[in-house]
């Protein structure tokens, strides 16, 4: 018994030394401001190289480094390839971003083609496939900040079904927008690019995210296609996300344990922050034999399913959690037996509605024969929600069943 044990702790020793000397053939270590670094050998990045960092983080840094060259078999796909005699073999083929941007260049010198022109071809060929079917065009309009620059964009995209009844969706603008975002720019914006692609008179729907200004922007549209071939005079033009509907209606609901959400939020943050946390996160997951291979995933504020991904991938490592807050002095808030239960429960009942966003947000098929039956299944899970033994969802459920009747 001893010695198996001893054997299997040097195949384990073993494994964990050449995968440490793997990665230090790729990393050169130096001493800068009396502080050891490991040097990156193809981008010059330095990391942290003393021995108390080990090298999770070097790992992770060479499977992602620009400026190498993937070699890797893993990273590998096959390629088939014609042999002289007319037969075929297949062989790993590697994709190299230098090597690519290259022959692109090679391509336009060789061939005296502008880049633009090629964009520009492009464009008239999607352009001649959207007007030149019978069909009329969907459009849906999205705005979204992006993050580093605050600046606001506008994307617009035409969905259609050709001669042939295939369904098909093309994004036809992407344009910054300057602020402030008013209806009246908004409007200007969007018919101009209806405008540019020959759509104001073969216009069917409009979809937009159920807010304030694009209702007042969609007044601003009617006046402005107020002349053109709109279906049933322009009463039904204006078409509200049913994804976005959803979306506000759980978030009306999530308030109800938003403590709860918020304290498993925290533990979530602080256990990815830092290769570090991940790695003894992965080692307390090991040593309480969870058979989970989920990945803790964090959520974004503005889109309620990626709490509830979020929330389902903390569930499953409850007792994780537990044990790290005997072992680690900077995690201090741990979340209560409440706060999993109500997290628990709620993701039982939300799980239906994260199914049905996934079903509305599909691009290639049509979803509105989808809409009526599942709204309505919607409401009996409110209902049966409202019956909940426990508090907070019972008060979950009336703040999104209001919330539901408003829609």
């Amino acid at each position: 018994m001893t010695a198996t044990k001893s054997n299997v702790d040097s195949e384990k020793n073993e494994t964990k030394r050449k995968l440490t000397l793997f990665v230090w053939n790729h990393f050169k270590k130096q001493k800068i401001n009396e502080v050891d670094k490991a040097v990156c050998n193809y981008c010059q990045k330095k990391l942290g190289g003393s021995s108390k960092n080990r090298t999770t983080h070097l790992r992770d840094h060479f499977n992602i480094c620009p400026l190498r060259k993937h070699r890797d078999i893993k990273q590998s796909i096959l390629n088939p390839r014609k042999k002289k005699d007319g037969s075929t073999s297949l062989a790993a083929h590697n994709f190299d971003q230098e090597c690519s941007r290259h022959k692109l260049a090679k391509m336009i010198i060789l061939h005296e083609r502008d880049i633009l022109k090629i964009y520009e071809n492009e464009k008239t060929k999607t352009k001649n496939s959207i007007t030149d079917n019978c069909s009329r065009v969907a459009i849906t309009n999205d705005m979204w900040i992006s993050n580093n620059q605050k600046r606001g964009y506008m994307v617009v995209t035409a969905h259609y079904i050709d001669d042939s009844w295939n369904l098909h969706n093309r994004i036809i603008r992407f344009i910054y927008v300057t602020a402030p975002h008013t209806a009246k720019l908004l409007a200007k914006v969007l018919m101009e690019c209806l405008v540019e692609w020959s759509l104001e008179r073969k216009l069917s729907t409009l979809t937009l995210d159920n807010c304030t200004v694009n209702i007042a922007m969609m007044d601003q549209m009617k006046e402005k296609l107020k002349n053109a071939s709109l279906l049933m005079k322009g009463e039904l033009v204006h078409m509200k996300c049913s994804a976005h509907i959803l979306n506000l209606i759980v978030q009306q609901g999530l308030g109800a344990i938003q403590c709860a959400i918020e304290t498993i939020c925290e533990s979530v943050v602080f256990w990815i922050g830092t290769p570090k946390r991940v790695e003894k996160f992965e080692e307390a997951k090991k040593g309480l034999s969870c058979a989970s291979n989920k990945k803790l995933v964090l959520d974004c504020k503005t889109r309620w399913n990626s709490t509830y991904l979020m929330l389902t991938s903390a569930i499953v490592y409850k007792d994780v959690f537990s044990r790290l807050i005997h072992t680690e002095k900077n995690y201090k808030r741990e979340p209560s037996e409440r706060d999993w239960l109500l997290a628990k429960v709620m993701c039982e009942k939300l799980k239906f509605f994260y199914h049905v966003t996934e079903m509305f947000s599909g691009t290639k098929y049509p979803t509105t024969n989808l809409f009526f039956s599942k709204i309505c299944d919607i409401w009996l899970l409110l209902k049966e929600c409202l019956k909940s033994s426990y508090d907070e969802i019972r008060i979950m459920a009336s703040n999104m069943m209001d919330k539901f009747e408003q829609y």
